[in-house]
This record gives structure tokens, C-alpha cells and sequence, in this order.
């Protein structure tokens, strides 16, 4: 997947926490994860994919991420629900 296919995929989720939930329910296919996040707010996210070995595909900035997302802010993460 191309980071330019991210808004219009339907299953995409946007943000830490609603990220952290989708990995915890063990329905994650993809991860995203901008490079320039807080390492402290995305250690338990790369934890969670790796120990499921879901993909993890990284984006130099937030700012970048939430434009692909087709929000206004930044986003630190996002994951695609399978």
C-alpha cells in the first residue's frame, strides 16, 4: 500500500490511542508510524505490531502522515483494520 492510498481506504484508523485499540483487539493488518512521534507515545504501538508481526511502515513526519490521512493536524500513527 502507498502512503498516498491511505484516505481513501474506509478501514484506516487514525491516532495513538484508537490504534493501540485496534492492535490490542488483535484486527490490525497495517501500521503506520511517523518517525518524528514521541518515542515515549509510540513504544507500546511498535511493541504490540511486532509481537503480532503486523507490518510497520514509517513516515518521516507527523505532518506528512496526517496529510495522507486527509486531516489537518499531524498524526503520530495509523493503522488499517483488516
Amino acid at each position: 500500500m502507498q502512503i498516498n492510498e491511505l484516505s481513501n481506504n474506509p478501514k484506516l484508523v487514525i491516532g495513538v490511542k484508537q490504534t493501540t485499540k485496534v492492535l490490542a483487539s488483535g484486527h490490525a493488518e497495517l501500521v503506520f508510524i511517523a518517525k518524528d512521534a514521541e518515542q515515549h507515545v509510540v513504544r507500546r504501538i511498535i511493541q504490540l505490531a511486532t509481537e503480532q508481526e503486523i507490518e510497520i511502515i514509517f513516515i518521516d513526519t507527523m505532518k506528512e502522515l496526517g496529510r495522507a490521512c486527509n486531516i489537518d493536524v499531524g498524526a503520530a500513527t495509523a493503522v488499517i483494520e483488516k
